[in-house]
């Protein structure tokens, strides 16, 4: 049975966004989609469960390179889900210790990377938001063509701007991505319901 209590943070979450080593410039560019992006998620889904044993955590593969045909910039992007987010003890310092580095330090989020910055692993408690949404949007791109054309021409217009920080890229791509959620959502919805609420 599962425990349905609110679970109650050890400390208060930080308030503010710490981004170590400050602003980067985007200097990765997009590469055609790669089979074995996906092998390296596994490598490093087996690292990070090394790492934590035997704390239990979610794994997830996010992020463009985690949809099969979709040109991205060769990062990983690995979704880990904890418990309590202020516990850093019970997962950043081993993290750490397996040789990934702290990039972010926000509300609800942290972030660390390997020392090359190819595999992004991003930390949030089970119940964050922020969690279904970005498997809605993966999910949405594995299985609707025309949206994933849609964000890879995005990428391609964006990503041949200069960026002085990656953040800035990133956040270009938004109204693009509240839409395709939208239409995500929509679909979700209908799949759910299929004969409309008709009897």
């Amino acid at each position: 049975m599962t425990d349905r209590r609110p679970r109650i943070p050890r400390r208060p979450d930080v308030a503010t966004l710490e981004l170590v080593g400050g602003r980067e410039r985007l200097v990765v560019g997009l590469h055609e989609a790669d089979e074995r992006w996906a092998d390296t998620f596994l490598e490093h889904r087996r690292r990070i469960l090394d790492a934590l044993a035997p704390v239990q955590v979610g794994i997830e593969h996010i992020g463009s390179t985690s949809v099969p045909g979709l040109a991205a910039k060769p990062i990983i992007d690995i979704l880990v889900t904890v418990d309590d987010i202020t516990a850093e003890e019970d997962y950043l310092d081993a993290l750490l210790a397996a040789g990934f580095e702290l990039r972010v330090r926000e509300p609800g989020h942290r972030l660390v990377r390997t020392p090359a910055r190819d595999v992004h692993v991003h930390l949030f408690e089970r119940d964050d938001p922020a969690v279904p949404e970005y498997l809605l949007f993966r999910d949405h791109l594995r299985s609707d063509p025309d949206d994933r054309a849609l964000y890879e021409r995005t990428k391609r217009a964006l990503i041949a701007r200069q960026w002085d920080d990656m953040n800035d890229y990133a956040d270009a791509k938004t109204d693009v991505i509240v839409a395709i959620k939208a239409r995500a959502r929509a679909r979700a919805a209908r799949d759910a319901d299929p004969d409309g609420g008709t009897q």
